[in-house]
């Protein structure tokens, strides 16, 4: 059988800055796939994101990550929610497809990643703070540091993605990524201790709970079909210092 992973989409800040054609490029764009893989008689499977649940609850670090029935959704009335809501319909299609064309599709939603490759200089914190460890006299977050993210290690994913592709049930939804919650202040600790111990941490923000960030996922579905954290983080922060040093940061 011919597979097909479906994972072109521009997340990058300037792209959320231009929504109708973010909008556009991943709806009609994974209309084209999906077309494809009629034509082909292909299983496919679609790079969605934890966007797509709009704001998450969370109280504590300790809190249990969203699941895959979670009925939340992003804010329909907002221009801000164009990358959520177009992976929102990307799903729409594929259940439109399978129905009409029986094509089997495997659906992920996809939440934050950490690696070799990933952008130093672009919207990710943790490759902000692999940049500073390496680079600055010291690691300043702007924030209060409160917001909690977990991440899975690049290599991770794509045996995740591959296992999915092949194994995963035709029409299901699958989270992907860790679900080892951290706050973002603690992750800069970590990368400091990790890349640079002894260099000073500056947390500038103050604390409010009443607009804390929460973005983890429950994976209980994924490791049903054997998948798991592999990579812990530490190695994944390590691995990313290595390779930025090697692109010549820090020189």
């Amino acid at each position: 059988m011919t597979l097909i992973l479906h994972a072109a989409a521009d997340t990058s800040a300037a792209a959320q800055g231009r929504p109708l054609e973010l909008f556009d490029t991943i709806v009609s764009g994974a209309r084209r796939v999906l077309d494809l893989a009629v034509q082909h008689d292909a299983r496919v499977l679609l790079t969605g994101s934890g966007a797509q649940y709009g704001s998450l609850p969370g109280a504590s670090d300790e809190d249990a990550g969203v699941v895959e029935t979670y009925p939340g959704a992003c804010v329909s009335n907002s221009a801000n929610s164009a990358y959520g809501e177009a992976k929102r319909a990307q799903e729409t299609l594929a259940a439109i497809y399978a129905q009409q064309h029986g094509l089997p599709v495997v659906m992920t939603r996809c939440f934050a990643f950490s690696g070799p490759g990933l952008p130093l200089d672009a919207h990710f914190a943790i490759g902000n703070f692999v940049r500073d460890a390496l680079r600055a006299d010291e690691i300043v977050l702007h924030s209060s540091g409160q917001a909690v993210r977990s991440y899975l290690h690049g290599a991770d994913l794509a045996g995740w993605l591959l296992t999915l592709l092949v194994r995963g049930q035709s029409g299901e939804v699958y989270n992907v990524g860790s679900d080892e919650a951290i706050s973002v202040a603690a992750l800069a600790q970590r990368v400091m201790e990790r890349v640079s111990p002894g260099k000073p941490l500056r947390i500038l923000g103050q604390p409010d709970d009443s607009s804390r960030s929460f973005y983890v996922p429950d994976i209980s579905r994924a490791r049903l079909l054997g998948l798991d954290i592999w990579t812990a983080l530490d190695q994944s922060i390590e691995s990313m210092a290595a390779w930025a040093s090697l692109k010549g940061y820090g020189n």
